[in-house]
């Protein structure tokens, strides 16, 4: 299998099976409820671990939860504990609706703290890091492959974290020195303090994957500096790290990317109660996972229809697919991921068989699931039945709308109807 890697800006092979391949994808920020573009890689992910798992891999994938995070505290000054406990639940929550399943493993910052504190020592007695006033920054120029990943020239960065105590102005905080308002704090060899986002993430990942490993993953707006950072602390250390840096495109809305900070962002909540899983994860699939995907009204609502048309093939006849039409599906997945491609072939099937296997890799096997009219409204459907048989229309014609009425609509179908729920 071939995935895209945006460190080396090609292509580059997966081991063969058993592999393992290991995992690491950046989580939630849990300062507030989670938008729905933010489910993109926890989907990804779960999607890329069952196609491995079914292709004979040893998967384990991490997903983590920053719990320490200056967002936490600039929302709920002198309450961050609160929030961070209240948003983790709410993203547990929102997540498990998508009906994926979890992550292997799911660490979070707060529990990892002693973690990244022997990792900032280590960093600390190599020279590449530093004290100053209670916190800990890296040096960015004893790190020559800074900039690597993202394509930033170093000589060109802005400054990422100011302050006046750094001895370069690119320099980032590994160890934040205990401020007024923030309400959680750990001892360390500096001083009280808290960790800072980038180390959290090498901590996390290497903890729980070992210092090198397959896949790193998360958002396009992670490359710089949040990835970038992770690789110069972690590789300074002499650690492999990561090998395949997968990096999904943004959800756009309205034409731009989606994000809290520009307030177009829509609660996973929120869609899911409107649109069902069902359709969320169909448009999903209607996107190569490393480019632009926009949200509306008119892609929800076709996602909605590409639904539909699955359920409609089991409510049908099965007829088996030609030959080869499974090696076609999974050719397109094998070659990056590609679930607009591997969707289209799907598309082809009426092979329950084969549509059922295929769509439960992305969790939408329940697409398969036959829903049984209540017995209320298989009496209507009955009574509109017999009024059309006897070519009483007006009464069929109101029987009808007050199936309609409750949800249902009856379908021509040889030999009589067919109930199917109106979404």
């Amino acid at each position: 299998m071939r995935l895209y890697d945006t460190f080396t800006r090609g292509l580059a092979e997966l081991p063969p099976p058993p592999g393992p391949v290991r995992m690491y994808f950046c989580g939630q920020t849990v300062y507030a409820r989670m938008h729905v573009g933010n489910a993109v890689p926890f989907v990804l992910s779960m999607w890329l671990k069952r196609w491995l798992q079914l292709g004979g891999y040893e998967t384990k994938l991490v997903i983590n939860i920053t719990d320490i995070n200056d967002k936490i505290y600039d929302a709920a000054p002198g309450a961050s504990a609160k929030l961070a406990a209240d948003a983790t639940r709410w993203y547990v929550e929102d997540t498990d609706r998508l009906g994926l399943g979890r992550p292997d493993v799911e660490p979070t910052a707060v529990e990892t703290v002693p973690d990244q504190i022997r990792m900032i020592e280590e960093l600390i007695s190599r020279g590449t890091a530093y004290e100053s006033a209670g916190d800990v920054y890296f040096r960015i120029g004893r790190f020559p492959e800074y900039g690597r990943l993202s394509g930033q020239r170093p000589d060109q960065m802005q400054e990422q974290e100011p302050n006046p105590r750094k001895e370069d102005l690119r320099d980032f905080a590994l160890w934040k020195a205990n401020k007024p308002g923030e309400d959680t704090w750990w001892e360390s060899p500096w001083g009280r303090g808290r960790p800072g986002w980038h180390i959290e993430c090498s901590a996390m990942s290497e903890k729980h994957l070992g210092t090198e490993f397959e896949i790193h993953g998360g958002g396009l707006d992670l490359v710089f500096p949040h990835h970038e950072n992770e690789i110069a602390q972690s590789r300074s250390l002499d650690h492999g790290f990561a090998r395949i840096w997968m990096h999904n495109g943004m959800l756009r809305f309205r034409g731009e990317e989606m994000h809290k900070s520009l307030g177009n962002d829509i609660a996973l909540c929120d869609v899911l109660d409107r649109w069902g899983r069902e359709t969320l994860l169909v448009f999903f699939l209607t996107g190569h996972w490393r480019k632009p995907l926009d949200y509306s009204d008119a892609t929800l609502a076709a996602a909605a229809a590409r639904a539909e048309r699955f359920r409609d093939v089991f409510r049908n006849s099965h007829e088996p697919a030609p030959d080869g039409a499974w090696e076609r599906f999974a050719a397109a997945l094998e070659d990056d991921f590609n679930t607009p491609a591997a969707l289209a072939v799907t598309h082809e099937w009426r092979d329950h068989e084969l549509l059922r296997r295929a769509l439960a890799i992305f969790g939408l096997e329940s697409l398969a699931v036959q829903e049984v009219a209540p017995t209320d409204v298989a009496e209507l459907a009955e009574r509109r039945q017999a009024a059309r048989e006897v070519q009483d229309f007006e009464e069929a014609d109101r029987l009808r709308a007050e199936l309609e009425a409750a949800g249902w609509e009856a379908r021509d179908a040889p030999g009589g109807y067919r109930l199917v729920p109106r979404r």
